[in-house]
């Protein structure tokens, strides 16, 4: 019987993916550890390998197919002497165990954009490939593959890399070719089937049809799922911003010849950590027919990257000084915007903050990503004029909050009593540095 290979899941979390490209076609030999396809998640595209020896005797699923559920089978795979006319009764049995392994590296990455020879032709290398070729740098202009039709493989780069194999001097650049006249229009793409009726109301105007990449594609299912199935509440409260924003300018000139530069969102992140610690009722998510607490404040802190964005989770926040917390913010952010994130750097969390106020946003209503049971919104610090305690009416930096509660696991009274905590440490500072 015909070997299935199926769908893999390259994450915990993965449900479906993006069947990018086929490295192998029908009737091709395969060995174990040969990289055959390349699948596309929200988070990074990686290299697939086979499990099982034999022979491709159908590809099922063709490359470009996006939505592809895990474990749908996607190819059969023959056995040394195996009669080809048992595919098609093996195409629709049941799913066999799974035939393929991710190849994943440490942190996966985006890859670097594809590059070209000197005649213009496109380097055909694999996305793992061209990432260890960005980090060692590696030219692969100057590579021969030794892949399927001559694609450069992780192999290559490391033999390289390594000494083991010498590179050949580069061909020297072509001139740039010189051209006029205005680059064309955009092209009026026709809309999908599914997107018809929208169109429809559109007839006649011009417009660009993008197709929705997998982070995309995933950002929008868990938001129409949250909105849909939490029901969230807001909170709202105004911090007074002036005896923090002070103490941070203070010690950010103590600590200048250190290095280190504290942000408004640090301070945020570390009163939030202790508020929960202080409302351990609040610390919880929901798991669907009952509440898990936890003992840790793991803080997820929303960063903006290309095509969506990222929620990192600085784990036992509470146990963190202002100063290594801020290293391990800027240090996950960065490896964020690089898609150099491992799912334990983004996976859990009890309790998320997205900050907003850094483009001018001065309040907004954040919604909580499952199965998260709040998020704390943040806004600008603006200077406004407040009524002091004498009556005076002074100028003061004031800051808006929204906390979003799932009111499943906080109701209104225990988020009010989280808010309060969490205002208090930002609007009394120092009592963080203890």
């Amino acid at each position: 019987m015909p070997i299935q290979i199926l769908m893999p899941a390259l994450s915990p979390t993965m449900e479906e993916g993006k069947l990018s490209a086929w490295l192998i076609g029908e009737g091709e030999e395969v060995r174990p550890g040969a990289v055959i396809a390349e699948i596309e998640t929200d988070k990074a595209t990686m290299e697939v390998e086979a499990v099982d020896e034999g022979r491709i005797g159908k590809i099922l699923i063709a490359a470009g197919t996006e939505a592809v559920k895990v474990n749908t089978p996607i190819a059969l795979l023959l056995e040394e002497g195996e009669d080809p006319g048992s595919l098609d009764q093996a195409a629709t049995a049941s799913p066999q165990p799974i035939a393929l392994q991710a190849e994943t590296p440490e942190a996966p990455t985006a890859p670097p954009p594809m590059a070209e020879r000197s005649n213009g032709a496109r380097i055909f290398a694999s996305p793992l490939a061209r990432r260890i070729a960005a980090q060692k740098g590696v030219d692969l202009t100057a590579l021969t593959g030794s892949g399927p039709r001559g694609r450069i493989v992780k192999a290559d780069v490391e033999a390289v890399a390594s000494g083991t194999v010498d590179a050949p001097a580069p061909p020297m650049p072509a001139p740039a070719a010189q051209s006029g006249g205005t680059p064309p229009a955009p092209a009026l793409l026709p809309a999908s089937s599914s997107a018809a009726s929208v169109a429809r109301l559109y007839q006649g105007r011009r417009f660009q049809e993008r197709a929705l990449d997998p982070m995309r594609r995933t950002v929008a299912q868990r938001l129409t799922e949250a909105k849909q199935t939490i029901p969230h509440f807001y909170l709202r409260r105004t911090v007074m911003l002036d005896p923090l924003l002070d103490l941070r300018r203070r010690m950010n000139a103590a600590l200048e010849g250190r290095g280190v530069k504290l942000s408004v969102n640090d301070f945020i992140i570390r009163a939030a950590a202790l508020a929960l610690q202080e409302v351990p009722e609040a610390n919880a998510v929901w798991a669907g027919d009952r509440v898990l607490q936890f003992a840790a404040s793991d803080i997820a802190v929303a960063v903006a990257v290309e095509g969506g964005l990222y929620t990192p989770v600085i784990q036992d926040a509470e146990t963190v000084g202002l100063a290594e917390l801020s290293a391990r913010m800027k240090d996950l952010a960065e490896r964020a915007r690089d898609k150099r994130l491992s799912p334990e750097d983004y996976q859990g969390g009890s309790f998320a903050i997205s900050n907003l106020g850094m483009y001018g946003v001065e309040s907004f209503d954040a919604v909580i990503n499952p199965p998260q049971a709040a998020i704390l919104a943040v806004g600008a610090g603006m200077a406004q004029p407040v009524v002091a305690e004498s009556g005076e009416v002074t100028v003061a930096t004031a800051m808006s909050v929204t906390l979003s509660c799932d009111h499943r696991v906080i109701d209104g009274a225990l988020g009010a009593t989280l808010l309060a905590a969490l205002v208090a440490h930002l609007e009394e500072p120092l009592g963080m540095l203890v």
